[in-house]
């Protein structure tokens, strides 16, 4: 064996793992708060490690290798574990961290926080953002995670907490902002602006032949609410981005005859975090209301 040779690390694995769920070398920069030369000195690194390709570059897109879709596999179950071990290490932390992707409980965050913190005032609630799947809860940096799209992994277990009204989002100079409500039929003559990871507009939402012709996928919530503000695209959300992300030249507006969008609390199945029945009780108190 060569003592000189190049070796792995789990930055490379993760910068790999980030580029292929994000599409492009950019996107994946931007989901791990990195430069995209960065990220691309890591997968760079790492197939100099194992002495493969793993991607077929392209200035639009990448693609795995068939040895990459092998590495792929592996490399996600080594950053699951490490994960694992992370979450046994954080039951000795003195907080209780909550992950989202975007807007937390909304209007409810606080009123959550202010309760739990007359409950238990040594263990501090914290909500730390993560645009995943899981809302950082895969990856170890929360250990309960608030989510709006179901979760299909018997890993974790949810507790559905209540539901949130859906808003148009349009730039205060389209002549829908001067509307007191809208309808989907108002959004579909425009071009759509969603984020298709952790969103939850899809266009399953209107009718066969109705839904918007054009759609922009964004991968945060200012990439999203720029594009929006700048005329270039509509969207719709949930009525707590709404409460938390008020932005100018961006009007929100309730959609009549959109469904509810339903909230969820996860957590690993496998351990549960401590005082998770009353975090529940106390969520589900706050959207009662």
């Amino acid at each position: 064996m060569n003592r000189y040779a190049p070796h792995m690390d789990l930055r490379q694995l993760k910068s790999f793992v980030a580029v292929v769920d994000a599409g492009t070398f950019t996107d994946a920069a931007t989901v791990l708060g990195l430069t995209q030369a960065s990220v691309s000195r890591s997968v760079a690194a790492l197939e100099a490690a194992l002495g493969v390709r793993l991607l077929q570059r392209s200035t639009r897109h990448v693609a795995l290798t068939a040895v990459g879709s092998q590495v792929l596999d592996g490399a996600r179950r080594v950053l699951d574990e490490v994960a694992h071990l992370h979450r046994i290490a954080s039951q000795s932390l003195t907080e209780l961290r909550i992950g989202y992707a975007w807007s937390a409980l909304g209007k409810h965050t606080r009123r959550v926080q202010k309760s739990w913190a007359a409950q238990h005032p040594g263990l501090p609630l914290v909500f730390v953002q993560s645009n995943s799947l899981t809302a950082g809860l895969a990856e170890g940096t929360a250990d309960v995670a608030v989510v709006r799209k179901a979760i299909d992994d018997a890993r974790f277990e949810t507790a559905l907490l209540g539901t949130e009204r859906r808003y148009g989002v349009v730039a205060t100079d389209n002549p829908l902002a001067r509307k007191r409500s809208l309808k989907l039929a108002d959004l579909a003559r425009y071009s759509l602006a969603v984020d298709d990871r952790t969103g939850t507009t899809t266009l399953d939402l209107w009718q066969p032949g109705k839904a918007p012709a054009v759609v922009r996928n964004t991968h945060s919530v200012d990439e999203w609410l720029t594009l929006i503000a700048a005329g270039q695209a509509v969207g719709m959300t949930s009525e707590a981005t709404a409460s938390l992300n008020p932005r100018p030249g961006v009007a929100y507006r309730a959609v009549a005859d959109a469904p509810p969008i339903a909230v969820w609390l996860a957590w690993w199945k496998d351990q549960p975090p401590q005082h998770l029945t009353d975090l529940i009780t106390l969520a589900c108190d706050a959207y009662r209301v």
